[in-house]
């Protein structure tokens, strides 16, 4: 039976009160406490708007009010204090990386002492997080998460001559890390104090190896690198001396507060009704769950003239005969094309477009895209890239984005793939993949979630900032009932909220059409929504459809796999707890362990070794979210939308009312045009 096991550390502060001295105006590092808490009257003629004292917890200069607090009354200032002694406390061990993050969490870094470089260290990296009451009853807690390593250069910057410091970003300056650019003018006049960490663009600079990119179960590697921090530095004599730990071990989750999603929730249909809980085995037994039959479809290939024979020895002769070879020695077959998805299909030769230049790719594609103007079937391009993603100083490396946006305004979806992983052994892999996102782009269904329908409309919202840009984009993906099937799409700025307004109106609308009888909204939201920027127009928008009663449910779902809060399942060699699990981490907030592992004992590879996914949930109508199988239920079908990922035949832990989304939006910002035309918006061109 599975123990699950958070990285969660119960405790109290040996002192339950203390004596500081506040002031009335904030400053930076400053901890603020509201003024009821260290006075009886609010002070005469301070502006009543300005109700909070601040502190630094060092001892009182001029204008101070020293008094004494009772943690167990202020328990958020508390935060701030015990936050400040565990700085503290890392900061004198000798060694230490110690610096708050972004949000005021502490991170702990340490040298790696086994690793050795001659180019830089190794540190092992970790958060503490200081909360109270959030998976326990009334206890203080730690969040102890590890985040990795990181790579900090043996040479100074007063060491490296004539270098480009745009391209430094974090830096180690006696124990801390700073921004480059955000650096104290004093520290930064001592170069040789200063050791720059090593990020992707360094890391190109300094380090002349390859780095290996290692598949692994992570959740062994985590639980191992916790416990050794825990077993070091919290669970010790000089730790105990300021915090009394509730035990001397991690939070284990009682059973009787571990949920599960409904026993069929993973089940997938297929052709004639059939089910599977694995995508890639029941679109192989089964078929696909519906082929396109609204009009003849017809493939053509975009190319180097150059790579013609090449792409007839491996691509299409897969898509017309199929894989039967050797893959690292032994003999593979996946059917063709047709047989594979179940769909009648042709590639026009005659319609195909070759290129003759890498440096002119673009160009020489548009003028010929300006000829197509065939309506008579449903056209899907496979453009064979000579040019790989990772090269982006290539003059052509944008192509793929603008041939893509010049489709889709012909009405053509494309699928994009790179010449030299043709010829591969792993391309055996990719096939099935390849030929699932073709169906769907095509207009198939590969998949559907197997249930009963309702009627409720399902809004996605996912995010993604180009580098560099100042605007992270939005994808929004509007689902008319919760079979898992998208029928809208679109893409605008972040800071364009009355946009997303604006496209949930007009699905709604539809919907309303179709459905007298809405029940209500569900939001799958990328991060946690801003009531008044962004919840606030929806509902005004709702109000003016006259639809004010219509319940709107709002569920933040992590972009990210967390990290930051982990479970393990400390009873499995895995580590990693079984799928469709979730527990309780604070108010209407859940981790849900969404994998494959469907049984004690399933045989997984690493990359089906998901981490969980936290999710809250909040309505516009309270008494919904206090309802427990109301929460399964919108738990549940967070889980099922993983598995409608049609890009690929891999079980995914993110569901894809933010996934598709965030694709979406990743590919959206290199297009020319400020909005996507009508065939972008009801096509999966994306995949």
């Amino acid at each position: 039976m599975q123990q699950i096991q958070l990285n969660v550390i119960q405790f109290s502060p040996v002192a339950t009160s203390g004596t500081f001295s506040f002031y009335s105006e904030k400053q930076v590092g400053f901890a603020p406490i509201y003024w009821e808490k260290i006075m009886s009257t609010f002070p005469e003629g301070r502006d009543p708007t300005h109700k909070n004292f601040y502190t630094d917890f060092k001892l009182a200069r001029e204008d101070a009010l020293t008094t004494e607090v009772e943690f167990a009354n202020a328990i958020n200032f508390s935060l701030h204090y015990l936050r400040h002694i565990v700085f503290n406390y890392f900061k004198n061990i000798e060694g230490a990386i110690v610096f708050p993050n972004y949000i005021d969490d502490i991170e702990v870094w340490f040298k790696d002492p086994n690793h050795k470089h001659k180019i830089y260290q190794l540190y092992h990296n970790f958060t503490l997080k200081v909360q109270y009451s959030q998976v326990s009853y009334h206890n203080y807690e730690f969040v102890l998460a590890y985040n990795g390593t990181s790579k900090i250069l043996h040479k100074s910057i007063a060491e490296i001559a004539d270098f480009d410091t745009t391209k430094y970003n974090q830096i180690n300056c006696n124990g801390t890390v700073y921004k480059y650019d955000r650096m104290p003018e004093e520290l930064r006049q001592n170069q040789e104090t200063l050791f720059p960490i090593l990020s992707n663009t360094l890391k190109k600079e300094f380090v002349t190896e390859k780095e290996e990119l290692k598949r692994e179960n992570r959740y062994p590697v985590y639980l191992r690198h916790q416990q050794a921090f825990f077993n070091s530095y919290i669970n010790t004599a000089a730790f105990k001396k300021i915090f009394t730990l509730t035990t001397n071990s991690f939070y284990q989750v009682p059973l009787e507060k571990v949920f599960k999603t409904n026993p069929n929730s993973n089940l997938l249909e297929f052709k004639g009704g059939k089910t599977d809980v694995n995508p890639g085995s029941g679109i192989y037994r089964h078929k696909p769950l519906k082929a396109f039959t609204e009009s003849h479809v017809k493939l053509f290939f975009i190319y180097n003239a150059s790579d013609g024979e090449f792409i007839k020895n491996t691509l299409y002769d897969f898509f017309i005969n199929g894989w039967h070879k050797q893959v690292y020695n032994v003999d593979k077959h996946v059917s063709n094309l047709q047989n594979y998805i179940n769909q009648p299909l042709s590639i026009d030769k005659d319609k195909r477009i070759v290129f003759h230049n890498n440096d002119t790719i673009y160009e020489e594609v548009a003028e010929q895209l300006k000829q197509f103007n065939d309506t008579s079937a449903r056209f899907v391009a496979i453009y064979i890239s000579p040019i790989s993603k990772s090269e982006t100083e290539h003059p052509q490396h944008l192509a793929y984005y603008k041939i893509k946006e010049l489709l889709l305004y012909k009405g053509i979806s494309s699928q994009v793939l790179f010449k030299e992983h043709l010829n591969e052994d792993a391309f055996y892999y990719f096939i099935p993949n390849i030929y699932v996102a073709l169906l769907a782009k095509i207009g198939g269904i590969p998949w559907r979630l197997s249930r009963s329908k309702a009627n409720e409309i399902i809004i996605g919202v996912g995010a993604f900032k180009p580098k560099g840009a100042k605007h992270r984009f939005l994808g929004s993906a509007f689902c008319f009932s919760n079979e898992g099937i998208f029928e809208n799409f679109d893409c605008f700025r972040d800071d364009e909220p009355e946009m997303l307004a604006g496209s949930i109106r007009n699905a709604v609308e539809k919907f309303i059409e179709k459905n007298t009888n809405a029940t209500r909204v569900i939001i799958h939201f990328y991060k946690e929504i801003s009531d008044r920027k962004e919840l606030q127009p929806i509902l005004n928008m709702l109000d003016n459809l006259g639809q004010r009663d219509l319940p709107v449910i709002v569920v933040t779902i992590n972009k990210t796999e967390s990290k930051e809060l982990i479970g393990f399942d400390i009873n499995s060699d895995g580590k990693m707890p079984q799928s469709g699990s979730y527990v309780k981490v604070g108010y209407n907030a859940f981790l849900l362990f969404n994998n494959t592992r469907y049984f004690e004992d399933a045989k997984l590879n690493a990359k089906d070794y998901h981490f969980p996914i936290k999710l809250t949930i909040k309505a516009t109508k309270e008494e919904l979210v206090l309802d427990a199988s109301v929460i399964r239920e919108l738990i549940d079908q967070v889980y099922q939308f993983s598995r409608m990922y049609w890009k690929s035949i891999s079980q995914q832990n993110l569901p894809v009312t933010t996934k598709y989304p965030e694709m979406v939006a990743q590919i959206f910002p290199h297009f020319e045009n400020e909005h996507l035309p009508d065939f972008g918006k009801n096509n999966l061109w994306f995949l």
